[in-house]
C-alpha cells in the first residue's frame, strides 16, 4: 500500500468513483468538479493523498488548510478494503502534513445519521462539537 499525493489529471477518474461509491457522507457538488479541484490543488496539493495499492486507486482523502485552521473534505476507502486501517492511515498521513504546515486544529463534518464514521473518527481522538453548521451558496 502506497500513500502519495493526488495527481491531476491522471487520478481524476479513479477518485470521482471513489467518492461516487462511498456512500451517504460523502456529498458531490459544484465544488468537486474538475475546475473547482484544480483551484484547490494550486492553494495546497499536498493536502490531496490517494492511496493505491497494486496500482489501483483504493482511497482518498481531501483537506485544505487557510492558515489557520484545517478542514477534511472528503474521506473514502474502497468497500473491499475497509475496516483493514487504511482509512486511519490516510487521516494520519494528513496530520503529519498539517503539523508541519503548523496547523494547530482541524475540522471535519460528518451527516447526523452517520453514527458508523463517527465511531471512527472518534475512535482516531475527534470530538463531536456543540456547534450548528451553517451554510450559504454563492451565486
Amino acid at each position: 500500500m502506497q500513500i502519495r499525493t493526488f495527481s491531476y489529471p491522471e487520478d481524476l477518474p479513479a477518485v470521482l468513483q471513489l467518492w461516487s461509491k462511498a456512500g451517504p457522507g460523502v456529498h458531490l457538488g459544484p465544488s468537486d468538479e474538475p475546475f473547482e479541484l484544480q483551484k484547490k490543488l494550486r492553494r495546497d496539493p499536498d493536502l490531496f493523498l490517494v492511496a493505491e495499492e497494486n496500482g489501483d486507486l483504493v482511497g482518498a482523502v481531501m483537506g485544505g488548510f487557510d492558515g489557520r485552521r484545517a478542514i477534511v473534505y472528503h474521506l473514502a476507502v474502497e468497500p473491499g478494503h475497509r475496516r483493514k486501517g487504511l482509512g486511519s492511515q490516510l487521516m494520519a498521513e494528513m496530520e503529519v502534513r498539517l503539523k508541519t504546515k503548523g496547523c494547530l486544529k482541524m475540522y471535519l463534518l460528518v451527516t447526523k445519521d452517520n453514527p458508523e464514521v463517527l465511531q471512527f473518527y472518534e475512535g482516531l481522538g475527534w470530538e463531536v462539537m456543540d456547534m450548528h453548521l451553517m451554510g450559504k451558496e454563492l451565486p
